[in-house]
Order: C-alpha cells, then structure tokens, then sequence
C-alpha cells in the first residue's frame, strides 16, 4: 500500500513539472511571437512617407492630401532660395559659424570636368545649389555654370578679385503644368563687380524653371552628419527639384528688343 502510494506521488510530481514545462514554454513562444510582431510594425513605421502636411492661409494644417501638392509659396521660395544659392559668388565659403561671419574662410572652388576633357570650377555655393536639380539635369548645368564662372572668383588678389550677386525682379506665381510638375518664370540680373574698382557688369538671368515634386528624402544622422551635408539635406528639404531650365523671353512693350531677338523668341516659345 505504501509503495502504491509513492508511485501516485511520484506520477503527480512528474505531471506538475511537465505541466510547469509546457506552459513555461507556451509563455516563451508567445512572448517571442509578440516581440516579431512588435518588430514588423516598428519597421513598417521605419518605412513609412511622412505625410504631406499643408497650412492654410488661417493658419489651420491639413493632411492625408495627396503627396504630389505643394504650396505654392514653398515652390516659389523654393526657386529663390536655389538661384541666390547657385549665382551668389563672394569666393568665400558659405559661413556655418558666428566665426565664419567675421573671419570667413576662401572659397576654392569644386573642380567639374567639361565635354573636352579639360577642367573649370564652380564655387561650392553653387555646387551645393546643384542638388536642387534632377539627377539627370544636374551634370550638364554644373559644366555650364562652370563655364561663365569667372576664375577671378577664387582669385585672393584683391585687384582681380570678383564677386557676383543675383538680385531677383520678379518670381510668378507656380503655373501647374502636370500632377506634381509646375513652371515658375524668373526675371533677374546676375550682377558681377571688380572688388577694387566697383565695376559692373549686369548679365539680365531671364529663366522659365519646370519644378516637379519628389519622394522624401531622409535626414542624415545628427552625430554623422558634416555641415555640407546638412546644407544639401536643406536643399532637398522641400521635396522639390528642378528638372529643367529654359530661357524666358520677355516679349512686353516696355522690353525694347530688335526684330531678330523677338523672332527668336517667338521660336523658342513654339518650341517649348
């Protein structure tokens, strides 16, 4: 009778422990299940578009627009901010600190190979610019940017030092051409002046710029990130670029052209 009892026990014993097992071992799967699934949403968070958000003129923010709108004042922001940013040329270098304001550093310039095989420069302004511009549309702009860039722009010769201003007229209102693509018409002039005589040259920057919207376009790590790479983030902040260029011709009667330049003009629009 005593040993019958003993063996129940033990029977007893066997059940509660693999009883202990299987629900330990429940629990360990569950919570690993949670902890994937708590994985897949924090990566699907990870991939996520923010969400195009735009303000009213009242003030009031509305979302779940489509992600092809932009406000119309961004875009023209926009293509001021670019064109200051690419046609502004001290020869120094864009400040990033108080110090840089007063003891600014000398712009050397970024080498761009041309069609020949031979090489020219652009101030760094200019090729920081350049990121505004469409992939495709970026390297033929940069060589012709290259190509009327002064050398005396670098120059630390203050009797052949020259420096540039692009000083705007007029920026239009954005004129939707396609979902998510927009022209914007410029009227400038690109000012260049001796530094010692105060000379001036005035180039008229005359441009129509077909502007489209892009995907977003992430922010580089604080701890990682240069200040040229900060800038260029800038840049790309506004989740817009430029994917063309093309002269504006002004065709007003208070614009006094010959014959030839209108006929010319009147071409280029029946072209574009």
């Amino acid at each position: 009778m005593v040993r019958l009892l003993k063996k129940t026990q033990q029977k007893q014993k066997v059940s509660l422990l693999s009883i202990l097992a299987i629900a330990t071992l429940s629990l360990h799967i569950l919570t690993l299940a949670l902890l994937i699934l708590q994985g897949l949403s924090i990566r699907q968070l990870y991939l996520r578009k923010p969400p195009t958000f735009v303000q009213l003129i009242n003030g009031k923010k509305v979302d779940n627009i489509k992600d092809l709108e932009r406000d119309p004042d961004v875009i023209q922001q926009f293509v001021s901010k670019v064109s200051i940013l690419m046609f502004n040329w001290s020869g120094k270098l864009p400040p990033q600190t108080i110090k840089d304001v007063s003891q600014p550093t000398p712009d050397l310039g970024i080498s761009i190979a041309t069609e020949q095989g031979s090489s020219e420069k652009v101030s760094t302004s200019s090729w920081m610019a350049s990121f505004a511009l469409s992939e495709d549309f970026r390297p033929a702009f940069l060589r012709e940017i290259a190509s009327i860039t002064p050398r005396e722009i670098f120059s630390n010769i203050p009797r052949e030092a020259i420096s540039a201003q692009l000083i705007i007229k007029r920026i239009d209102r954005p004129e939707e051409i396609a979902p998510g693509k927009w022209r914007v018409r410029m009227v400038a002039n690109l000012i260049q002046k001796k530094t010692n005589t105060n000379r001036q040259v005035i180039i008229p920057y005359n441009k129509d710029f077909l502007i489209r919207a892009v995907d977003y376009f992430s922010h580089p790590l604080a701890s990682n990130a240069s200040n040229l790479q900060q800038a260029i983030y800038n840049i790309r902040s506004d989740r817009l670029e430029i994917y063309e260029i093309r002269d504006l011709c002004l065709l007003d009667e208070n614009n006094k052209q010959d014959a030839h330049d209108l006929q010319h003009c009147r071409t280029l629009q029946l072209e574009g």
